[in-house]
């Protein structure tokens, strides 16, 4: 499986490094892991959902 940084992740989806970090902690990207104090997501991780917006239409 491949993985990713915090970094990448963070350019892939838009997002800072630091909130990939809170989806790490908190469990919410499936098959992330932390090496060494490395997150590692796998490559075909989705972008969790911001709980802290509601879309309005």
């Amino acid at each position: 499986m491949d993985y990713m940084t915090l970094k990448e992740a963070s350019e892939k989806w838009g997002i800072s490094s630091r909130q990939v970090n809170y989806y790490c902690v908190e469990g919410r990207i499936p098959g992330a892991v932390k090496i060494a104090g490395v997150w590692l997501i796998p490559k075909d991780a989705e972008k969790p959902i911001d709980g802290r917006r509601k879309n309005i239409l």
